[in-house]
């Protein structure tokens, strides 16, 4: 297929519902892992605990080290006590404690209203920012609003895991490498890692760097347009530290292997570029959409997940492994039963 002509329909397919669990596969690296050669089309089918043995020593790996916030807090208006939900979306400013958030219902939610979560936690609406928009200030006396939000919260699960959050999604839904508060969704294709396997990894002399992007609501928003060059991504935060810069370019330099875990973790990347070819520490926000036809410049293999049909993360996979592959490869894996979207499978593109 020209790629110079892909349209939001070139990436439906048919998902079964029976195809996305509900629950993660325990011990994480126990999920299979599909191998795709983006240049024969090749496919071969192995665990995720085998992933080592497509790295050699000198190589890299960037992981997203995103923490996800315990994001949907249930609480009650003043004075009615009628039941809303604050889904926290993200920090606007630290000193006074404005965030911008969704609520539901938000016909009930209007601006100067309090919602009390507790003794210690209440929120003012400050301003409406979309229908179910609204930007709140939280109590001068909460402290850490991470921290208080930790406590009392639920752990956002997509909507596409028709269930409610358990305790052990906290643990299951986190990635081993999250150290950084900031996002509403995880980075999944770094759920798949164990100690032991980063043990492994690292005991062949490959690195592991850390870069952040902070996943926004934005990634599980359908696109709405048929011609992908107007479709237009929500922003969202990303760092690229200088030590990891270093590495990754060090590694470029020598001609080893930079993997990328992730979709997430490829477009903080491929947003700080260098004329040279080469990844630039930096910090900011991208709104970066990657689809086919795209020439990368950092990542040169990447493990993903599957992902839901006609969304921005699929696209970005058929923009590195080839369209014509990627619908190849998901057409095998939905008939040789892999398990699709967060709790599933992974793939590695090579």
């Amino acid at each position: 297929m020209l790629e110079e002509k892909m349209k939001l329909s070139d990436f439906k397919y048919n998902l079964p519902k029976t195809s996305i669990p509900k629950f993660p596969v325990e011990p994480r690296d126990s999920a299979k892992l599909l191998v795709l050669d983006k240049n024969t089309g090749e496919i071969g089918h192995k665990l995720f605990s085998d992933i080592a043995d497509y790295m050699d020593k000198g190589d890299v790996i960037a992981v997203n080290q995103t923490k996800v916030m315990q994001a949907r807090l249930y609480g009650k208006k003043e004075r009615t006590n009628a039941k809303i939900e604050v889904f926290v979306l993200r920090e606007l400013n630290k000193e006074e404690k404005i965030w911008d958030v969704i609520v539901d219902p938000a016909r009930k939610v209007r601006i100067g209203n309090r919602i009390y979560f507790n003794d210690n936690l209440w929120c003012e609406v400050i301003d409406n920012t979309t229908s179910r928009g609204r930007t709140v200030r939280f109590n001068e006396d909460a402290g850490d609003i991470f921290k208080a939000i930790e406590k009392i919260g639920l752990t956002p699960l997509p909507p596409y895991i028709k269930r409610d959050a358990v305790p052990e999604d906290r643990n299951s839904y986190q990635t081993i490498f999250a150290e950084i508060d900031g996002s509403v969704a995880a980075p999944t294709a770094g759920l798949h890692f164990t100690p032991s396997l980063v043990k492994k990894i690292t005991k062949k002399g490959i690195k592991i760097v850390p870069v952040i992007l902070h996943i926004g609501l934005g990634t599980f928003r359908p696109v709405e347009v048929e011609d992908l060059t107007k479709h237009r991504m929500d922003s969202e935060y990303f760092e690229i530290p200088d030590e990891s810069a270093k590495i990754i370019n060090k590694a470029l330099e020598d001609k080893k292997k930079v993997f990328v875990t992730g979709t997430s973790s490829t477009r903080a990347l491929e947003s700080s570029v260098t004329a040279e070819g080469f990844v630039k520490a930096n910090y900011g926000w991208t709104d970066k959409f990657i689809f086919p036809p795209y020439d990368f410049k950092i990542a040169k293999r990447l493990i993903t997940n599957f992902h839901a049909p006609e969304s921005t993360l699929m696209m970005l996979a058929a923009a590195f492994g080839g369209y014509d592959n990627l619908m190849k490869a998901y057409k095998k894996a939905l008939k040789e039963d892999y398990r699709f979207l967060s709790y599933g499978d992974a793939m590695l593109i090579k």
